[in-house]
């Protein structure tokens, strides 16, 4: 059994001119990335289009990737930079468009205390500030490190960390009775 490329190796061959390590890294970010996207946009086709202009960006830049450099926040740079440009041009804040997507649903379709949690989740987390909301995002359903999330956000890792732990806080609180009428599900907890 062979060892799978990282996306840093695979990155270096793309450079080197090699189609298919760009379709591999396609293939292996492509659905991450509309999962997050997912989470902000209700619009599929709008989440399409920033995932494919996220790929293209790639391409267009990719003389400006630093080898040596981690793939992954650079990546997720360029999709947040764009998911942000999205709602600029729309002049709102993010839709909340976690549906489907949201991981505390995946598998649990007919658990309707379950359902209830990830609707209330759903709207407290559209009620955070956009910071916060966006670490969270990054840090808990990506389930990226603080280095990583500090990179993409463009903070450093302490401000990233202050941003989820003051996210997390507000989650809790709002979020206390319901988790706690869901058996304890846990939402409330942060990764390390």
């Amino acid at each position: 059994m062979t060892t799978p490329a990282t996306d840093e190796s695979l990155m270096a061959l793309y450079l080197q001119g090699d189609r298919a390590a760009f379709d591999a890294l396609f293939a292996r970010y492509a659905p991450k990335l509309r999962t997050m996207l997912a989470r902000r946009i209700s619009r599929r086709d709008d989440v399409a289009d920033i995932v494919q202009q996220t790929f293209l960006q790639v391409h267009r830049a990719r003389k400006d990737f630093k080898v040596g450099a981690k793939l992954r926040p650079w990546l997720y740079t360029i999709a947040m930079n764009l998911a942000r440009q999205y709602f600029r041009r729309r002049g709102r804040r993010p839709e909340t468009g976690l549906g489907e997507h949201e991981p505390a649903e995946r598998g649990r379709e007919g658990d309707p205390e379950r359902r209830a949690v990830a609707a209330e989740l759903r709207a407290v987390l559209a009620e955070l500030p956009p910071p916060q909301r966006e670490v969270i995002e990054l840090h808990w359903f990506e389930g990226l490190p603080f280095k990583e999330v500090a990179v993409i956000v463009g903070a450093s890792e302490s401000a990233v960390k202050v941003r989820a732990h003051r996210g997390y806080e507000k989650l809790r609180g709002r979020l206390a009775g319901a988790v706690t009428g869901a058996g304890g599900a846990g939402y409330g907890r942060k990764r390390r």
